[in-house]
């Protein structure tokens, strides 16, 4: 799921919700060689993730191919549409044609009003009759009023010779009949616009009112694609951003109410409307998603994000201290503090999930030369014998220590870092030695001394 379709996703499941009313949800699958379950279970557990929801069943645009077929032989029945019989070749050589004169559509309309006899054994499409002069007018909530001439309109296909219609036909159809009244989407729909009004005109249906949402482009300012990052929703999840952060984001990417960044769910629904989405398209900002989240992971309850946590590493396949959740539990508030994502966190966490026997970076290896290890002895000694194991009381056993051996405090905790994580960098190291235990600590120390 696309990170585009999820921003679209956003908009129309707000609109709804600010206006109490209904956002449908359907799945356009009439293109069986492209369709794909996969897919489709990608987009619903993106939805469900973001915290989407839908009203009523998920519609089959391919369940409802019987109706699209009614709907296209009525439209020739009424003089809106006509069978028109012409082959491959035919078609290929009207293409040439156009090219070389330069013309935007191509096909000559030979069957448009023939009274010719068809050819035997001939399958027929349906095509649409659309207008030969004048000017076609969309009016967009967002793009504003829009105009193409009509000769830039050609007489489109709706119903292929094997009987199933095409996109243009079936998504006009299943609008109508599904109520819809509003029509979010990217702006790259908004030619087709132009041809789906010809069929609600030529059926007599209300025309929905459209909303076509500028696209999101890379940091570079070209499209968005793979080579900028993630694009799809599941790996957002993936890279530890939480659904509420990312229902932030996605709602800032083209819409605006005053300068507020930070934007609750409920805020969201109550201020939402179609003229606050502006025309240009936005760029996807990184830096500014990762302040968004660590926003959320700050406010975010404690143990789901341990249990969030918790989610990752075994994803990972990491090894875990069976004491790992309840050591997390007891230093989120500073895990938490720190962090941009829930990955980062995760490692940041390190010293608290890892189990006894671990290893050594190549920094801390150097810390744990002689002198270190020395260091590391007297500090087991004295962490051993300590009544107060607060992390007050280890921070005062520390710099008490410092200033007894004539060494500054960062060459006592620098090998002890290190031979309690294996590397160097960790959370506040009294308060994690607290938290740890001192049963945890000697083991830990122990190990590193061998």
């Amino acid at each position: 799921m696309h990170i585009g379709t999820a921003r679209t996703g956003l908009f129309n499941w707000l609109f709804a919700k600010h206006h109490h009313g209904k956002m449908r949800f359907r799945i356009e699958d009439t293109d069986r060689a492209r369709h794909s379950e996969a897919a489709v279970e990608a987009i619903i557990n993106g939805l469900k993730w973001l915290g989407i929801d839908w009203d009523g069943d998920i519609i089959s645009q391919y369940a409802c191919g019987a109706r699209h077929a009614e709907i296209a032989h009525e439209l020739v029945k009424r003089g809106e549409a006509y069978y028109c019989y012409c082959t491959p070749e035919e078609l290929d050589v009207m293409r040439e044609e156009a090219k070389a004169a330069g013309r935007i559509t191509f096909y000559d309309r030979r069957w448009r009003d023939s009274t010719a006899t068809p050819p035997a054994g001939a399958k027929p499409v349906i095509r649409i009759k659309a207008p030969l002069t004048g000017e076609r007018i969309v009016h967009d909530e967002v793009q504003g009023e829009v105009k193409v001439a009509a000769e830039q309109l050609d007489d489109f296909i709706i119903l292929r010779s094997d009987g199933v219609a095409t996109y243009m036909l079936a998504v006009v159809v299943d609008d109508h009949d599904m109520g819809v009244t509003h029509v979010i989407r990217g702006d790259d729909h908004l030619n087709n616009t132009f041809r789906q009004n010809v069929i609600y005109e030529a059926m007599g249906w209300d025309i929905p009112v459209y909303a076509h949402l500028p696209l999101i482009l890379g940091p570079d300012g070209a499209k968005l694609s793979k080579r900028h990052g993630a694009t799809g929703v599941e790996e957002y999840r993936d890279l530890g951003y939480l659904p509420e952060a990312m229902r932030n984001y996605l709602l800032r990417l083209c819409w605006s109410h005053g300068d507020d960044e930070i934007i609750s769910t409920e805020q969201a629904i109550e201020w939402f409307s179609l003229d606050g989405i502006g025309k240009s398209p936005a760029r996807f900002d990184f830096d500014k998603l990762n302040f968004v989240n660590a926003h959320y992971l700050k406010i975010a309850d404690n143990q789901r994000l341990v249990d969030l946590t918790m989610d990752i590493l075994k994803k990972r396949g990491d090894a875990l201290s069976p004491h790992a959740e309840k050591n997390m539990l007891a230093a989120m508030d500073e895990l938490k503090s720190r962090a941009k994502t829930l990955v980062g966190l995760a490692d940041d966490a390190r010293i608290y999930w890892m189990t006894g026997d671990y290893s050594f970076d190549e920094k801390a290896a150097a810390l744990l030369d002689n002198d270190g290890k020395a260091v590391v002895s007297k500090i087991s000694e004295e962490l051993r014998k300590l009544n107060d194991f607060t992390a007050a009381g280890i921070e005062n056993m520390c710099k008490a220590f410092a200033e007894a051996s004539g060494l500054k405090l960062g060459k006592v905790m620098m090998p002890l870092r290190a031979a309690l994580t294996g590397t160097t960098s960790s959370p506040s190291l009294f308060h994690a030695i607290e938290i740890l235990g001192r049963e945890d600590v000697m083991a830990r120390l122990a190990f590193a001394a061998k």
